[in-house]
């Protein structure tokens, strides 16, 4: 029994844990834009005109 109740101490302390390391994230902005990541991949790299230059 007292095995038992070490375990939900020590998974409080966890949880309470990844609570503040969430709410330290949300107010430092780290989920501030969220659009960009997901359309990245669909648009390809400008090439510059030093490489389009150098293929002639």
């Amino acid at each position: 029994m007292f095995a038992l109740f070490i375990l939900i101490i020590i998974s409080l302390i966890i949880a309470i844990g990844f609570l503040i390391s969430f709410l330290w994230a949300v107010k430092t902005n780290q989920f501030e834009d969220d659009y960009t990541p997901s359309v990245r991949i669909l648009f390809e790299d400008e090439t510059t005109n030093t490489d389009k230059s150098n293929k002639n």
